[in-house]
């Protein structure tokens, strides 16, 4: 069982996070599934990883393709078909605690400014550590990342 990592976004977007934890992930040697809740955004983040120059190269597809099984990032609304070890939830997508416990990480990356998104991650925080997994809660208020709290 992993950890649940909490990121409360007040200065930077999602996608700016994403570009610091997902070297990280692979690092480890990790599948990781990005799920979110709109098409768009995630349009938007396959073309940034694709193209930005500040960051290396994050070998990564769009739910849906015919390396779906293989895909060392993969971005999409659905379930992790790519053996992911890790999941990262943005823009409010969901999990459960029966996905989350096998994982060796999961990501919930909420907009601090969004009263909806803030609501869910307290109500996501309260479930899956009552329900044992463990979990830690970063924030970004101060200008850097700092670990604010840990359960389990």
């Amino acid at each position: 069982m992993g950890v649940v990592m909490f990121y409360h976004l007040t200065r930077s977007a999602p996608e700016e996070t994403l570009s610091m934890l997902l070297p990280r992930a692979l690092g480890q040697g990790w599948r990781v599934m990005v799920r979110g809740t709109d098409r768009d955004a995630l349009n938007r983040l396959d073309t940034r990883l694709w193209l930005d120059e500040a960051h290396p190269f994050l070998p990564h597809g769009m739910e849906g393709g015919p390396h779906d099984a293989v895909q060392p990032i993969l971005l999409g609304l659905g379930p992790a078909v790519n053996a992911a070890q890790g999941l990262f939830l943005i823009d409010g997508a969901e999990t459960t605690v029966e996905e989350a416990r096998p994982l060796e990480r999961v990501w919930l990356l909420f907009d601090g400014g969004d009263g909806m998104q803030l609501s869910a991650a307290r109500q996501k925080w309260k479930a899956l550590t009552e329900a044992g997994l463990p979990a830690q809660y970063w924030s970004e208020e101060s200008g850097r990342w700092e670990k604010k709290a840990e359960k389990g």
